[in-house]
């Protein structure tokens, strides 16, 4: 029996994929076009723009969503959007590409992607952008770093998606908003929650997945497979983490394993609700928001990440956040608690930091099973282990 479900951001699952005849002529006519070659992030989002995961967004900004949602928070219909969007060239390379007219987009590969129908070419301010949307103009701040070297023309217009870019992992994980609603239908879910994740889950974690799963019918684990930090955990020792969780400890009929092509930009708050729209059109109903969600170093606070939902009223993002605190192992509760359920003073708690977990890996010790499922931890330790030899 099919079930009525959350409407996309803005109303609509875009959809900028061209097949038929039309994909035909457009890659015909791309040999003959200006062409720009897209960084890593630009081919995710731009396969994100054409597939609808970044609905009601049609292609890259022009000037007035962008400086809206750096102000404002929102496109310059008044839609809630945190993020921007945005293509950019050098100058002497903008000189040649003129607006109103196709320009073709290629991978490093020298492969072509598709078509970006120019219609505006506008600068813009690095250090405003980087202080409104990281809250710094540290360039030591990943995303400040990306946003500091980009070049100094931004290219607004809609994208005509021709070609998908080539994967060679995780293809049974790899699928479209529009996949992934019609699978929530035949399963019948009302309600699914979306979890967001770049490392591998820890038992904190699963704390989360576990009681959001008493309230839903079901739960989208939706790993970031895109542009990371370096020293992030690689993508496919974190997937392995992953298959063996959901496969051992989570119910099978309930759960779903869907990677995220997009590139981390480590906004914290802005990129919650931008992780939360995300999964909106994913088909979720609620998206799990702990602490310090999407942060890097220090630049957020601990919770900076739930109080941005209170910017917005309920219906303008109609996905549910839910908040989680900080989750640890009570020794004294003999389980998994956070300081809204267990009385517990902080000497019998057990919270380990990645920089411990990484000692611990170091030393050839796995670390304890109250932090990490044991099949995890092998995983993580033999990893580290190939990693320094």
């Amino acid at each position: 029996m099919y079930n009525i479900q959350i409407k996309p951001h803005g109303g609509i699952l875009m959809d900028r994929i061209i097949k038929g005849r039309q994909r035909e002529d457009l890659l015909k006519r791309a040999g003959t076009l200006n062409r720009v070659i897209l960084t890593e992030r630009e081919i995710s989002d731009l396969e994100l723009i054409a597939t609808g995961a970044y609905s009601p967004l049609e292609g890259f900004m022009l000037k007035e969503d962008y400086e809206s949602v750096l102000v404002n928070k929102r496109l310059k219909n008044g839609s809630v959007w945190t993020i921007p969007i945005t293509l950019s060239v050098a100058k002497e390379e903008a000189r040649d590409l003129k607006e109103n007219q196709d320009i073709a987009l290629y991978s490093d590969n020298q492969e072509v992607l598709g078509v970006l129908h120019l219609k505006e070419r506008y600068g813009f301010d690095k250090k405003k952008e980087a202080e409104l949307i990281y809250k710094t103009t540290d360039e030591k701040h990943p995303g400040v770093h990306y946003v500091y070297n980009l070049g100094e023309i931004l290219l607004g217009g809609k994208i005509s998606l021709l070609n998908r870019p080539r994967y060679s992992d995780f293809l049974n994980y790899r699928l479209d908003p529009s996949q992934t609603r019609k699978i929530f239908k035949e399963k019948g879910w009302k309600r699914i929650v979306g979890f967001q994740t770049r490392n591998p889950i820890h038992r904190a974690h699963e704390h989360l997945l576990k009681s959001a799963l008493e309230i839903v019918d079901g739960l989208l684990l939706n790993p970031i497979v895109g542009q990371t930090k370096q020293d992030d955990i690689p993508v496919d020792i974190r997937m392995r983490c992953y298959e063996v969780l959901l496969h051992r400890y989570f119910p099978k009929d309930r759960t779903i394993l869907v990677v995220l092509p997009a590139a981390m930009r480590y906004a914290g708050p802005r990129e919650a609700i931008f992780h939360a729209i995300i999964r909106k059109n994913f088909g979720c109903t609620h998206f799990i928001v702990g602490r310090d969600h999407a942060g890097v170093g220090k630049y957020y606070g601990s919770f900076d990440a739930q109080y941005i939902f209170d910017e917005f009223k309920k219906e303008e993002l109609e996905i549910t956040p839910l908040f989680f605190d900080n989750a640890f192992y009570c020794r004294h509760c003999q389980e998994m608690a956070t300081i809204k359920s267990c009385p517990h003073p902080e000497s019998e708690h057990l919270s380990l930091s990645g920089t411990r977990v990484r000692e611990l890996l170091a030393s050839g010790e796995i670390p304890p099973p109250e932090f990490t499922r044991p099949e995890i931890a092998e995983i993580l330790l033999k990893w580290w282990r190939d990693k320094v030899d």
